[in-house]
């Protein structure tokens, strides 16, 4: 197996002004140009119950995204970093402003034989901006001006309110897929990527049959199917015993089970997946910032990246993003400082405090994790109570609910992780953090020509942020996927990227 690419490299940014697509498919492989083989590879993945849809717009979960990038396609993608490359897009650039980005697609087809055009491009960037959709990537084209933007052919000019060297990142956002313009029903989806649609049942399993047609070539296998399993023990025994040939999101623990077993291949990415605590601010008891600090300071960090990630990870110094570019590289590490955090605890008049954290099997490590946070922030004296909550139905529920929680990101580009979770107005802020300051500096960041300039701006947003945000990262989990032994094609790649679950690349046997 190809080994992962170093993370600390840092390669030309979603900034670069221009770009043109030497290679379309990810990693420099193609598809297999004669059609697929006779074969079905199934892939065990967490589900997200009845709600699930093939909208590709409305993807929250890793089951969503891998299921949209297998039947449809997006304009650009991430590497391994975060920069972009192409997949529909020949190239991009923008002009000297940040105002005007002019995308050239290359020739590809729909799976009923029409031509990807810009105007289907413009009428799914146009969807997904949409309030009324409820799109995840809403805010990415929040500053588009779609009545000036122009689609003619293959050709696209997006103008835009503000000037935006970073946009072209959000061409390459997980749910920005590209459907046929006037799409209203997901039933039997109808897109440009290497599989089509077979069958679908929302929480259930759905098979794709692959499409030869696709412009890389097509994939190496016949079908393939995704298959629920929500619970992170029964994707393991599953593809132990040979029902799957491809476990999803597995633990630290169990990535211990598998070492060394001849019948799995364990894929394992260094710094993919960031793990937090985010303290809501606008509710008691973390309105008080010096309890907000207290939390801050009481967390032993290297305890829990070896407890509760097994060593398989990576400490975190309350930061998305270690690695990426970026990432601000002149940090001093977060130090536990007990008797700092219990006399603020005493300061604020809140020694015996309970506060509620929540939890779940959403991610397998959560559980060692919470009883370690309840023992570390005892000694400084809070009672912490985890409070577990269906995996299912998580990630929806702490967006309303409570006012501590463990939470995870996968890989994003900087920028984007904190346009889309710090910024004021946010849909995915959940603390509640609120600084002028920190927005003008990323608007100002956004709207700067040059690159080394524009990295330093956002290196002081994310300063400022480090200490006030309530976004408390403690570690960077690996990313873990385990193979049956006779799965080849598939590499170790971050969540996000264009390599990861990248099944029209796969061959069995």
């Amino acid at each position: 197996m190809q080994g992962a690419v170093p993370r600390r490299r840092i390669l030309a940014g979603a900034g670069a002004l221009t770009a043109t697509a030497a290679l379309g498919a990810c990693g420099g492989s193609g598809g297999a140009p004669g059609g697929a083989g006779g074969s079905r590879l199934r892939a065990a993945f967490s589900a997200g119950g009845s709600q699930e849809t093939l909208d590709p717009h409305k993807t929250p979960l890793f089951v969503d995204q891998a299921r949209a990038k297998a039947l449809y396609d997006s304009v650009l993608t991430y590497k391994d970093d975060m920069s972009v490359q192409a997949r529909l897009a020949e190239s991009w650039d923008s002009d000297r402003s940040g105002t005007r980005w002019t995308v050239r697609l290359r020739g590809a087809e729909f799976h009923d034989g029409s031509p990807v055009t810009a105007a289907d491009v413009l009428w799914n960037y146009r969807r997904i901006a949409d309030p009324a959709v409820g799109a995840q990537s809403a805010q990415l084209f929040s500053a588009v001006d779609f009545a000036a933007s122009r689609a003619k052919g293959r050709e696209l000019t997006l103008v835009l309110k503000e000037p935006d060297f970073e946009f072209a990142s959000a061409l390459a956002a997980p749910g920005t897929e590209i459907v046929p313009r006037g799409t209203k029903n997901f039933a039997q989806p109808v897109g440009s990527g290497p599989f089509r649609y077979g069958s679908f049942a929302p929480g259930g399993s759905a098979v794709f049959r692959a499409w030869d047609g696709h412009w890389s070539g097509g994939p190496h296998i016949e079908e393939l199917e995704f298959v629920p399993v929500s619970e992170e023990r029964a994707r393991v025994n599953a593809l132990l015993s040979g029902q799957v040939h491809y476990a999803h999101d597995l633990s630290a623990a169990s990535a211990g089970r598998l070492d060394g077993k001849d019948s799995v291949t364990l894929l394992q990415t260094k710094l993919s997946t960031m793990q937090a605590l985010l303290l809501r601010l606008s509710r008691e008891p973390f309105s008080d910032a010096r309890l907000v600090e207290a939390f801050t300071l009481g967390l032993d960090r290297e305890a829990l990246v070896k407890v509760a990630l097994s060593g398989r990870g990576t400490v975190g110094n309350d930061l998305f993003g270690r690695g990426l570019r970026g990432y601000p590289q002149d940090l001093p590490p977060r130090e536990r400082d007990v008797d700092r955090a219990r006399a603020l605890v005493k300061a604020a008049g809140a020694e015996g405090l309970r506060v509620r954290l929540e939890t779940g099997p959403a991610d397998a490590s959560w559980q060692n994790a919470s009883s370690l946070i309840a023992g570390q922030l005892k000694e400084i004296g809070l009672v912490v109570e985890p409070n577990v909550r269906a995996a299912t139905t998580y990630f929806g529920q702490i967006k309303t609910k409570g006012v501590a929680a463990h939470s995870r990101t996968a890989t994003l580009p900087v920028p984007t992780h904190l346009r889309t979770r710090l910024l004021t107005d946010a849909p995915n802020n959940l603390t509640g953090y609120h600084s002028a300051r920190f927005d003008r500096l990323i608007a100002q960041a956004a709207g700067t020509r040059d690159e080394k300039v524009r990295l330093e701006l956002l290196a002081r947003a994310q300063r400022l942020a480090r200490d006030a945000s309530g976004q408390l990262v403690w570690g960077f989990s690996d990313w873990i996927v385990g193979l049956a032994a006779e799965v080849r094609g598939l590499r170790e790649a971050p969540p996000n990227s264009c390599d990861w679950a990248r099944f029209d690349t796969v061959r069995i046997g």
